[in-house]
């Protein structure tokens, strides 16, 4: 009996870190796709965002479900971040809470458009974006990129909402945090 657990202890052990890898593949896939999802639609409905995103030092691309009953709601997600210079990939997940009288779910994409390298590091290194301006519609200084449907949430920080198969001109990403995949990096 005892030879025969530790066979069984010995197959476990050696199977196990396999079921994890594959496991860890499958959820970078999967947030992969949650981003590119998000990048087609959004391209989709603003053609202008394709350039903004590939002239900009980086960007972040999410998949969000978020639900609010009553006073009280919260969401979460996953996408990835992308240094245009380098192409490394960074997975991150989103978590939001809300507070506020309301009632729904929605599921809804955001694509985040860095034109600085700082703005971009910031964003992935500390994972927060505060403020908000209402900003339909914008050109950034003499390099031609056109952040129309995107809102300014801080400098050199713009934001594609997605709602459905529309832009959302409104700027819902307060109260979320945004960090790093502990367990896809």
């Amino acid at each position: 009996m005892n030879r025969r657990s530790l066979v069984l202890a010995a197959a476990f052990a050696l199977v196990l870190p396999n079921i994890a890898i594959a496991g860890k593949a499958e959820d970078q896939a999967e947030a992969r796709k949650a981003g590119e999802d998000a990048l087609a639609a959004v391209y989709k409905v603003a053609p202008s965002a394709k350039k903004a995103v590939e002239s900009a030092a980086g960007y972040a691309a999410f998949s969000n479900f978020g639900m609010k009953i009553l006073v009280a709601g919260g969401g979460s997600g996953k996408g990835i971040a992308v240094n245009n210079k380098t192409k490394a990939m960074t997975y991150m997940k989103m978590a939001e809470v809300q507070a506020g009288l309301g009632f729904g779910v929605k599921k809804f994409r955001l694509i985040w458009v860095f034109e600085t390298d700082t703005a971009f590091n910031n964003f992935v290194n500390s994972g927060w974006e505060f403020g908000a301006q209402a900003t339909a519609s914008a050109k950034a200084g003499d390099k031609g990129a056109s952040y129309q449907g995107a809102v300014a949430v801080s400098p050199g920080v713009w934001l594609y909402q997605l709602a459905g198969d529309s832009l959302a001109l409104e700027l819902t990403a307060k109260g979320t945090k945004y960090y790093k995949d502990g367990d896809l990096n």
